[in-house]
């Protein structure tokens, strides 16, 4: 059967700055996705898109095809407004874990697809995999079904959710493609769209722990990301929040749990908190909530009985202990005096390398490692007093994880406090 286009032809018009036609577009997604065009093809794309750009028509068209490439889930049924998150990934970004059940312990309903952890970013279902006998996978009646009943679901996308994007995805993460903003911004909100709900909020990360490192590149993706949205008539705002310093007091996956549980108990740490707050009131404001004031919901319980309700939907055990870690190594201070500065990317490589993330897809993760904070930036120390503890299964994982926190510190006279909601777009 002969094809009306040639993928070649497709590279050449992108290589040269041409614009793609929509029907060029609509060709190409389809036919890489039923393998028609060649892994080696659609790679030399990817670099002529990351080298070229697309345009803001080119863009939509090239997202609407990602989502055409599989189905979109149909959340008439549900009988809440309907609001969802993505965060673009950060050490210690435990956030999802207590505002999903927070917004919907408002009156929203909060259907998550979330993803697992690659490289120093730590995955949303890997920590929940920490609970024993919670499980990631829902069939899509069930998926319905708690969003009536317990108003969040935090699961695994099916393999039908925009399968174009599941195979590009990996494609741009072996071909040197992966900072192309279109291409990011393209793969994100495909999946979102296609999730289906009605309002969504994007936590665009900044600074060394997160993907897009200065503001400027932040700010472009946080605003291609709400043209998307919007074109497609999701209601959609994004915050840029730094991802300097790493959130919260944990990284790593049964202690982000045990700390997101903290926040939904009332307490946790102030950064916690205040991020959880800000994204659960845009998220509520979308969905046509904006006079409930989640802050409530976390002091009188019913955020926590939500979690309860969205852990136990699902297989899990509310109450029972999560896995320690047998092994722990304390990092002291340096000097005394006020801790400065504290790299969130260099926690998150420690602890990826303690065995809390992942190099490959395919790898096993550990729910009991991590790094915890003992002092955050700001905070007054002590020369020889702890300032992280390292948790791991296996000691001999300790000697990588201390060399990647080389340099990470600093102790000084005064620390410069940044805000840690930085902008708003939308």
């Amino acid at each position: 059967m002969s094809s009306a286009f040639d993928a070649v032809d497709v590279i050449r018009t992108k290589r040269d700055g041409g614009e793609l036609s929509d029907a060029q577009i609509d060709w190409v997604i389809d036919a890489y996705t039923r393998g028609a065009v060649a892994e080696e093809q659609m790679a030399a794309l990817a670099m002529a898109v990351l080298l070229r750009g697309l345009t803001p028509r080119e863009l939509a068209r090239w997202t609407a095809a990602m989502i055409a490439s599989g189905e979109r889930l149909d959340l008439s049924a549900v009988a809440r407004p309907t609001s969802d998150k993505h965060s673009t990934g950060g050490v210690g970004d435990k956030i999802t874990l207590p505002l999903a059940p927070l917004v919907a312990a408002c009156g929203a309903a909060v259907p998550q697809l979330s993803g697992r952890g690659l490289g120093h970013t730590g995955g949303t279902l890997d920590k929940l995999e920490s609970i024993p006998g919670w499980r990631a996978e829902v069939s899509n009646a069930a998926f319905i079904a708690q969003l009536n009943e317990v108003g969040a679901v935090v699961c695994a996308a099916g393999d039908e959710l925009a399968p174009a994007d599941r195979k590009l995805y990996a494609l741009r993460d072996v071909t040197g493609t992966v900072e192309s903003i279109p291409l990011i911004a393209s793969s994100i909100m495909s999946k979102k769209i296609a999730e289906g709900s009605a309002s969504l909020v994007l936590d665009v990360k900044v600074g060394t722990g997160a993907f897009m490192k200065d503001l400027t590149t932040a700010r472009q993706l946080a605003e291609t990301m709400v043209g998307l949205g919007t074109a497609h008539g999701v209601r959609t705002v994004a915050l840029l929040t730094d991802m300097s310093t790493p959130l919260g007091r944990t990284a790593g996956n049964a202690l982000e749990v045990t700390e997101s549980v903290e926040v939904l108990a009332g307490g946790g740490p102030a950064d916690v908190v205040e991020l959880t707050l800000a994204l659960a009131r845009e998220m509520l404001a979308g969905a046509g909530l904006a006079d409930v004031d989640p802050a409530d919901a976390l002091r009188d319980g019913r955020a926590m009985d939500t979690w309860r309700a969205m852990i136990a939907a699902q297989g899990g055990d509310p109450d029972a202990p999560l896995p320690t870690a047998r092994e722990r190594h304390v990092v002291a201070a340096p000097a005394s005096g006020v801790l400065t500065r504290l790299d969130a990317y260099a926690v998150g490589v420690a602890a990826w390398r303690l065995g809390a993330g992942r190099a490959r897809k395919e790898d096993p993760v550990s729910a009991a490692a991590g790094v915890v904070l003992l002092a955050k930036p700001g905070d007054r120390v002590q020369a020889g007093a702890p300032l992280l503890e390292l948790h791991a299964d296996d000691p001999s994982r300790f000697e990588r994880a201390l060399a990647a926190l080389d340099g990470a510190f600093e102790v000084g006279g005064s620390a410069s406090s940044a805000p840690l909601v930085i902008d708003r777009v939308g």
